[in-house]
Order: structure tokens, then C-alpha cells, then sequence
């Protein structure tokens, strides 16, 4: 484990952000250039030639997914004997972030912007395995970027694991060690499931699933047909990857902001002007009876 203010090669540690299995991330100054980044330092391992190839391979696959809302990688190293990847350094995680007041057309803006993310991938054959909202960084101006594209793979793959990902959002057939594509799309599923509905579901994942109520108040039934087909048990039965579903999801989308047009909630001003309207009207109408 790191301290703060810790000499890490070039690299002054200034926090630690998270710990996870494989990993812990740190804020750090990079005393070279003047920047502040984050440092996700894999735990202690032996270091040999396979995994060194297998952490090249990683690297320079999460290097060629240019996309905005994939988090850069700005280096990936070996420093004392542990691999080191260096991102740029987001304001909060979405985990971090839903635990405030979040509005419906920002949470839909993540959504649209995760599937975003994980359709590019899609489209280069790559999975992600891994996607939760610890994953999900966020920068100025509500921008999201989906980190750790194959880097959990490297480390998971020294622990000699059959399967891949966290627990929460893993597709059962993931769990069982045959993960696809089809499998970041059930990931996503439930991503989105809980950003609208405030409730993650869980196995056996019979409909109505918990916080369902909650979720047809904030959506069309377009929308909810699509979450219940990203959701499928039988993987064969959801969309085949996050381009399909992205298209999916525009299109559920087209609805759900043509009934938010005409059923528009009223504003907290909105509201108390109309209740203060409705009190004189009554005091109004008692004086007259009297």
C-alpha cells in the first residue's frame, strides 16, 4: 500500500481513491510534467514473461479504442516492480456521483454515453467484462468515460480465474466462465436498471424486478421492453452487442422524451405558486360564505 506524499518514481502520491482485488488507485502528481493523474498500481505479483505480455497486449488494445468516452491511458509501466497504468484523474466515479440527486436527462445523458463507449468497443470485437459504475469516470461537464478495457483481464488471468468481472453486474453465463459480448450488454442492463429504478436486481431476476414501479414512473413502456430484453437470462435472447442495443436505446429514447414534452412536471416554484393560488381561492370562498 502507497502513502501520501510517497516518492513513486516520477509520481508524488497525494490519496488513495480505491482499492479493489486486483488493484488500487491513487491521485498523484506527476512531478515532471505539473499534472495530477490517477495511478491504478496492480497488487503485487510475479512479474514474468507472460504476464508481461499479456499486460502489452491489454495496454495497447485499451490504447487503440480511441473514443471520447473511453478513459486514455497516458502510460503503462513497470515502476518497483509493479505494473502501473496512468489515466487522467476524473472529478468522481458514477458510484460516487448517485449517491446525490441525479435528474432523469442526466442520468439518461451516462446511459447513452456508456453504450457509446462499449458499441466502439463492440465494433473491434473487443468485451469489456468488467463494467459497474466504479468503472464509470466523470469529467467537466457531466462527460463519462468507461475505464479498465482489459486491464482486470491481466491480473485476473495471474489468479489463473475462469471468469472475470464483479459480481453484481455479471452475466450468469460470465459466471460460469463463457463470457461474449452479449454479456457486457446484460452488465449494461442492469447499469441502466439501477440508475432508473434505484434498485439493483438480482438472481433469479423474475419481472417485475425490484424498483419496478419506480422505473415506469420515469419511463415509457418502449423503454421498459427495451431494459427486459437487455436483461434476458438467455443471452442468445438479448440484443447481440452494444451497437444493437445503443440503436435500441435511441430509439426507446425517441418516445420517452415525447411523453416527458407532454407530461412535463411542474417546477418546485411552479408548485407552491399554484398551491398559494389554491389557498387564496378558499379563503376567497370562505369570506363569501360568511
Amino acid at each position: 500500500m502507497l502513502k501520501t506524499r510517497q516518492m513513486f518514481g516520477k509520481y508524488r502520491i497525494e490519496r488513495r481513491l480505491a482499492t479493489g482485488g486486483f488493484a488500487s488507485v491513487y491521485q498523484a502528481l506527476d512531478t515532471i510534467e505539473g499534472l495530477h493523474v490517477a495511478l491504478k498500481v496492480l497488487n503485487p505479483q510475479p512479474i514474468n514473461d507472460r504476464t508481461m505480455k499479456a499486460f502489452r497486449n491489454e495496454v495497447r488494445l485499451a490504447v487503440r479504442l480511441a473514443h471520447e468516452n473511453i478513459l486514455p491511458i497516458k502510460d503503462a509501466s513497470i515502476i518497483e516492480d509493479r505494473l502501473v497504468i496512468v489515466s487522467p484523474l476524473g472529478e468522481s466515479t458514477l458510484a460516487e456521483r448517485w449517491q446525490r440527486r441525479i435528474s432523469v436527462e442526466t442520468r439518461l445523458s451516462y446511459i447513452q454515453q456508456m453504450l457509446e463507449a462499449v458499441a466502439h468497443a463492440h465494433e473491434r470485437k473487443v468485451a469489456h467484462c468488467d463494467i459497474k459504475p466504479e468503472n464509470m469516470i466523470l469529467f467537466p461537464g457531466n462527460l463519462l468515460r468507461l475505464a479498465d478495457f482489459g486491464i482486470a483481464r491481466v491480473a485476473l488471468r495471474t489468479l489463473h480465474a475462469s471468469g472475470s468481472g464483479t459480481v453484481g453486474y455479471m452475466a450468469p453465463e460470465q459466471a460460469m466462465g463463457r463470457p461474449s459480448l452479449r454479456s457486457d450488454v446484460f452488465a449494461l442492463g442492469l447499469l441502466i436498471y439501477r440508475l432508473l429504478a434505484g434498485e439493483l436486481p438480482e438472481w433469479p431476476f423474475d419481472w417485475p424486478l425490484p424498483g419496478h414501479r419506480r422505473l415506469t414512473r420515469n419511463v415509457t413502456p418502449e423503454f421498459v421492453a427495451f431494459l427486459r430484453k437487455s436483461l434476458e437470462i438467455d443471452p442468445r435472447r438479448r440484443y447481440p452487442d452494444a451497437v444493437r442495443m445503443l440503436a435500441a436505446f435511441k430509439a426507446a429514447l425517441v418516445s420517452l422524451r415525447r411523453r416527458r414534452r407532454v407530461v412535463k412536471p411542474a417546477s418546485r416554484t411552479t408548485q407552491k405558486r399554484r398551491a398559494a393560488s389554491v389557498r387564496r381561492r378558499r379563503s376567497i370562498a370562505r369570506a363569501v360564505a360568511r
